[in-house]
């Protein structure tokens, strides 16, 4: 845990998620009970992207370390706000096979979400990426 402009913002990482990218993770605003968290790429733990070209496999990595940053911050799933879903895709259906992992991933929580597609995102081989915002606590 990080602490920055005095304590109103909290900056986490899970010990089980890639330590060397250049953003946080996870950004807590104490006062609100509320956890922002940077988008979820598909990494393992040492920092490479995991199944290049499959949208489905890079969908559930995404998740697991959505996941792992939000169990962190004291968060979960369930106390997900809203999320927005990334996907590098030329077609539609790519967009619905990673959004049908999203969504049974989640389970029975449905947070509000946007499902975006995009031309690239930041690692190379990268598909897929999954940023929300939870309450904490």
């Amino acid at each position: 845990m990080r602490c920055t402009s005095g304590c109103r913002i909290l900056h986490l990482v899970s010990p089980d998620l890639y330590p060397g990218v250049p953003y946080e993770y996870t950004a807590v605003a104490p006062e609100a009970s509320l956890v922002f968290t940077a988008g979820a790429c598909p990494i393992d733990a040492k920092g490479n992207v995991v199944a290049p070209g499959d949208f489905e496999a890079q969908a559930q990595q995404s998740l697991d370390n959505l996941r792992a940053a939000l169990e962190t911050a004291g968060s979960s799933f369930d106390r997900v706000l809203k999320t927005t879903v990334y996907v590098a895709a030329r077609e539609q259906a790519e967009l619905v096979r990673v959004w049908n992992v999203v969504e049974q991933g989640f389970g029975p929580a449905r947070p509000p979400s946007t499902l975006v597609g995009v031309a690239l995102l930041g690692y190379r081989d990268q598909l897929v990426e999954i940023e929300a915002v939870a309450l904490t606590g």
